[in-house]
C-alpha cells in the first residue's frame, strides 16, 4: 500500500492550467482536423462517383496513397519536410493539415460508399418531379447517404482524436505533449501518462455514447433539419386534434 500511495506524488494543483490549455489545443485540433477531413473527403467522394475518368483517377490515387501511409509520416512530411522547399506552416497548421489529409482519404471511402448506397430510383424519382442535380443531391440523396455514413464517420471522429496524441512529436501542445513535459519534470512517468490515458478516456468515452445515441435518433427517423423537426411536430399535433375532434 506504500508503494501504491507513492505512485501518486505529483502536485497537479501546479499543473492544472497547463493541462486545461493542452484539453483545449486537442479539442481544436480535433475539431479543425474533422471539418477538414470531412469536406475533403466528400469532395473526393463526388470525385470518385464521376463518370469522368479524368476526375475520377486523381481522387482514388489520393485516396489509395494516404490510406497507405501512416499518420505519422505525414506529420513529419508536413511539418519537417515542407520547410526545406519553402512552405513553413506552424504548429497548429501542420497538425491539422495532416489530420485532414490522412482522415480525409479514409472518409471519402465512406462517403463514397455510402452515396453508391442510395437506389438509383431515388435521383430517377427526383428528377421525374423537375428537381436539378443539385437539388436532387443536396435534398434527396445526401440526407440518405449521411444516414449510411453516420456508423463510419463517427468512428473516424474518436479515432481522429486519439490521433492527436501523435503531434507530441512535433510538440504541438496538447494533452500528450504536455504529458511528456510534465514527465520529464517530475519523473514520474507512469502516474503522468495513467492521467493522460484517463483524461482521453475522459474526452472519447463520453463523445462515442453520444454519437451512438445521435446515430440511434437518426435511425429511428429523427429528422436532422430543425425545420423538418418542427413541421414534423406540427403535422403530428394537426393530427392529434383531427383525432380529438
Amino acid at each position: 500500500m506504500p508503494a501504491l500511495a507513492a505512485l501518486f506524488n505529483v502536485e497537479w494543483g501546479d499543473y492544472t492550467s497547463d493541462l486545461l490549455d493542452a484539453l483545449i489545443k486537442t479539442i481544436e485540433f480535433t475539431i479543425v482536423g474533422f471539418i477538414g477531413a470531412a469536406l475533403l473527403g466528400l469532395v473526393l467522394a463526388l470525385m470518385r462517383l464521376s463518370k469522368v475518368r479524368a476526375v475520377r483517377t486523381p481522387a482514388a490515387v489520393y485516396t489509395e496513397l494516404f490510406k497507405n501511409i501512416p499518420l505519422l509520416a505525414i506529420i513529419f512530411l508536413t511539418y519537417f519536410g515542407l520547410p526545406s522547399q519553402g512552405v513553413r506552416l506552424t504548429v497548429f497548421q501542420a497538425g491539422a493539415l495532416s489530420l485532414i489529409i490522412f482522415y480525409g482519404a479514409y472518409l471519402s471511402e465512406i462517403f463514397r460508399a455510402a452515396i453508391a448506397g442510395v437506389h438509383a430510383g431515388q435521383q430517377e424519382a427526383a428528377e421525374a418531379l423537375g428537381l436539378s442535380r443539385g437539388a436532387t443531391f443536396a435534398q434527396v440523396i445526401f440526407p440518405q447517404a449521411m444516414r449510411s455514413a453516420l456508423p463510419g464517420t463517427n468512428t473516424m471522429l474518436v479515432d481522429l482524436l486519439k490521433s492527436t496524441s501523435l503531434l507530441v512529436t512535433i510538440s504541438a501542445a496538447e494533452l500528450m505533449s504536455q504529458g511528456q513535459l510534465i514527465a520529464s519534470e517530475t519523473f514520474r512517468a507512469l502516474e503522468v501518462y495513467v492521467v493522460i490515458a484517463a483524461l482521453y478516456f475522459a474526452l472519447c468515452y463520453p463523445l462515442s455514447q453520444g454519437l451512438l445515441w445521435f446515430e440511434r435518433q437518426i435511425r429511428a427517423g429523427v429528422p436532422l433539419a430543425p425545420r423538418r423537426r418542427r413541421r414534423l411536430r406540427l403535422a403530428r399535433q394537426l393530427l392529434e386534434k383531427g383525432v380529438a375532434a
